[in-house]
């Protein structure tokens, strides 16, 4: 079976001590030509998006902010909001042992399903949506989610069909592996899916392990916790849940998804996402140093 090539952008992260402030370095950057011909990094494209749209959202927005950014030419460096006291979601769910309670775990998916929808309501595809890139808040009662790492992100276009994969290859949703191809709603369904998977289960995710059987979802979970991951891990994309549908069930009651999905499977694929008919130019240029702070 032939299997497409897959894009993974390799980066380090590191602190100072003393200085409020996570550096990041990234080897690959994606470049993006705005309307005016000016060449931006993608990431810094629509950070600079996200910050205008949602001004004096420093600490508010779930994305963490970007304050500032210079250019260097030769390396680009990033001013970006560090949310404290947080954690990443892998190392908040260690403190609770190996899995987190369900009560838990609905709590951060509302508010992660929330984020992502207001992205691809921006036209905003994260494409690698993961424990390591959601921070957890810990400052308060309530655990608050913050999305980091749009280096891999991407604007939506009209009828957007992506060929290369960027993002965690253990996640890969399987229509890549069935048809060479994804999409941006179908795929984030399926990253809530992987995300609820790896906070419930004291094990990470694969998608080839998980199609080939040697993955399953554990039967203590509450039978509509269980509904709920078959219904954003079903194979088929088209017959996912969209976002919205995950949105009104969580604020409905707990995971009451599995009949609204049997429903949903008539209904063919998913509708297209929409970005302005512009075309641009994306090219990749290596050797590039991104330092985060």
């Amino acid at each position: 079976m032939f299997v497409p090539p897959v894009i993974y952008i390799q980066h380090h992260s590191f602190y100072i001590t003393g200085l409020n402030a996570a550096f990041l370095i990234i080897h690959f950057v994606v470049i993006f030509q705005d309307e005016s011909g000016k060449m931006l990094s993608v990431e810094v494209a629509i950070m600079v998006k996200l910050a205008g749209e949602a001004e004096g959202s420093v600490g508010i927005s779930a994305p963490v902010s970007l304050l500032e950014w210079f250019d260097l030419g030769k390396e680009l460096i990033l001013v970006l909001e560090r949310p404290v006291p947080a954690v990443d979601l892998q190392k908040y769910k260690a403190e609770y042992g190996r899995t987190l309670p369900e009560d838990k775990a609905k709590v951060i998916l509302k508010q992660l399903v929330d984020a992502v929808k207001e992205l691809e309501e921006k036209h905003i595809f994260h494409r690698d949506i993961k424990g390591e890139n959601i921070l957890i808040e810990t400052g308060s009662d309530v655990p608050r989610v913050r999305i980091i790492d749009f280096g891999l992100s991407c604007f939506v276009k009209q009828r957007s069909l992506y060929r290369v994969f960027y993002g965690t290859p253990l996640h890969t949703p399987p229509e890549w592996y069935r048809r060479s191809c994804y999409r941006c709603g179908p795929t984030t369904v399926w990253q809530m899916g992987v995300v609820l998977y790896e906070v419930l289960h004291a094990r990470h995710f694969s998608t080839e392990r998980f199609l080939a059987k040697k993955l399953s979802i554990k039967k203590r979970l509450s039978t509509e916790c269980q509904n709920f991951l078959e219904a954003c891990l079903t194979i088929a994309p088209e017959k996912r849940p969209t976002l919205e549908d995950i949105l009104m069930q969580l604020s409905d009651r707990l995971y009451g998804l599995h009949h609204r999905c049997q429903t949903l499977a008539k209904f063919g694929p998913q509708p297209n996402y929409i970005w302005p008919a512009k075309p641009y130019q994306i090219t990749i240029r290596a050797g590039l140093l991104v330092l985060y702070s």
